[in-house]
């Protein structure tokens, strides 16, 4: 029973506190890491990587509270400071930004399941933290150039509505599509770009991954990460884009670990999780009826991918397993 002078947690909060409880010790050990290799952004690191522990430490007080027991998570035996560079120049800035993107969507889903109070306060200010830190590093990687906008286009000077029914024809064999409009570059050119640090990330643990069938499964996600890139990149290139690249953030030479092949492998499993998010959104907000058919293409793709890595990680005994609801048929055949 709850000693907390609050209503006790719901199933829904349990939950996502659990979720965020995992992937906050996640990135306190990248922090952890990266603030031993890069003394040019110590002060960005330092300031997220203390709020990571004050978001750990209210969960903990949950959970303690409610009487729950607290999650193992990751802890300092999944991450070796001492192993040297394994991502050059500005990848750890990249990186954090793709993990603000991944932090905002979800904590601001987390926010909206919540009913308790403090916990809808937790959840509002952690999206916020996000936020900020996706400002941060957008605008050092931008200072830098590391990273490029997003095309430019005319400006629209008079609204327009959809007369043709080919307006949505992608998929014929004859004639020309039509060209991308600029929502549908939007959710290209940001799967392509998150996929630019992915196939990255992937290279670097495959790597230094010490189990053969780890380092084979990064081996998998370089590949598609690669797919993605290529096939979407081409999707902009027939309607005369040039998708993002850059020259920074590249894997090193390095085969040593500096993080635990568990961790490497939730890391992995989050990014595949953000990546069937993103493509079903891409899918339904995409109104040229080739592109959906595209994205589920690559969705399945991704969902194998998943799936395999889920697989792997209940194998070694890495997957930490949900706080589950009563199993009342068990219960009821004493």
């Amino acid at each position: 029973m709850s000693s907390s002078q609050h209503p006790p947690i719901t199933s829904t909060e349990l939950a996502t506190l659990w979720m965020t409880y995992q992937e906050k010790t996640m990135i306190m050990r990248f922090l952890e890491y990266f603030l031993k290799h890069n003394k040019n952004e110590q002060q960005l690191f330092q300031l997220h990587y203390d709020r990571a522990i004050k978001s750990v430490d209210f969960i903990k007080t949950i959970f303690q509270d409610e009487g729950a027991a607290i999650p193992i998570g990751f802890t300092e035996n999944d991450v070796n400071k001492e192993a040297p560079k394994l991502y050059d120049y500005m990848f750890d800035v990249m990186y954090f930004r793709l993990m603000s993107q991944i932090e905002t969507g979800l904590f601001a889903l987390y926010s909206n399941m919540s009913y308790r109070k403090d916990i809808r306060r937790f959840f509002k200010d952690v999206t916020a933290e996000a936020q900020e830190l996706y400002d941060e590093s957008t605008h050092l990687l931008e200072e830098t150039g590391v990273i490029s906008r997003p095309p430019y286009v005319s400006m629209p000077k008079e609204v327009h509505f959809v007369k043709d029914k080919n307006y949505m024809d992608g998929l014929k064999w004859i004639g020309e599509k039509r060209s991308l409009n600029t929502m549908e570059v939007s959710l290209i050119q940001h799967a392509v770009d998150t996929n630019l640090v992915g196939m990255q990330l992937m290279i670097g643990f495959a790597q230094v991954a010490n189990d053969q069938k780890v380092r084979n499964h990064f081996v998998k996600g370089m590949e598609l990460s690669k797919k993605i890139e290529t096939e979407l990149g081409d999707v902009l290139r027939h309607s005369y884009i040039e998708p993002p690249a850059t020259h920074a953030g590249k894997a090193t030479t390095s085969t040593i670990a500096p993080f635990s092949d568990k961790l490497m492998m939730y890391n992995t499993s989050l990014l595949s999780t953000f990546g069937l998010g993103s493509n079903a959104l891409g899918g339904a907000f995409s109104l040229r009826s080739d592109l959906p058919v595209k994205m589920l293409q690559l969705g399945k793709d991704i969902y194998s991918f998943a799936k395999e890595g889920g697989e792997i990680m209940i194998k070694n005994g890495w997957m930490e397993e949900p706080p589950q609801i009563e199993d009342r048929n068990q219960l009821t055949k004493r």
